[in-house]
């Protein structure tokens, strides 16, 4: 049974930094890419950050984090990080972990709540 555990989210100021963690199971999963979606108040989930699976470190950004988000993960632990640097209120979200380039929608998790206000 494939699954995600979302953790680290919490309350933040602006400019403010938060890590994120994904822990995953049931899986292989040194061969897939992986990424880190958010849901925002009224908003469509988005992908923000992906990392390539295999052999590669590729990563991939939403303009809207680009320089402020880092994503990266340890294979050896199956887990997936995303660095939160500089964070503005319309970083507020929930987030989540999931495969890319194409989230398998049975295994979403709870997700982490990230909020950034004053």
């Amino acid at each position: 049974q494939v699954q995600f555990v979302d953790s680290g989210g919490g309350l933040v100021q602006p400019g403010g930094s938060l890590r994120l963690s994904c822990a995953t199971s049931g899986m292989i999963f040194q061969l897939f890419g992986m990424g880190w979606y958010r849901q925002g108040p009224g908003n469509q989930r988005e992908l923000v950050a992906s990392i390539a699976g295999g052999d590669s470190d590729s990563t991939n950004y939403a303009e809207s984090v680009k320089g402020r988000f880092t994503i990266s993960r340890d294979n050896a632990k199956k887990m997936v990080y995303l660095q939160m640097n500089n964070l503005k209120p319309d970083d507020t979200a929930v987030y989540f972990c999931n495969v890319v380039p194409r989230p398998a929608d049975r295994y979403w998790g709870q997700g982490t709540r990230v909020t950034v206000s004053s």
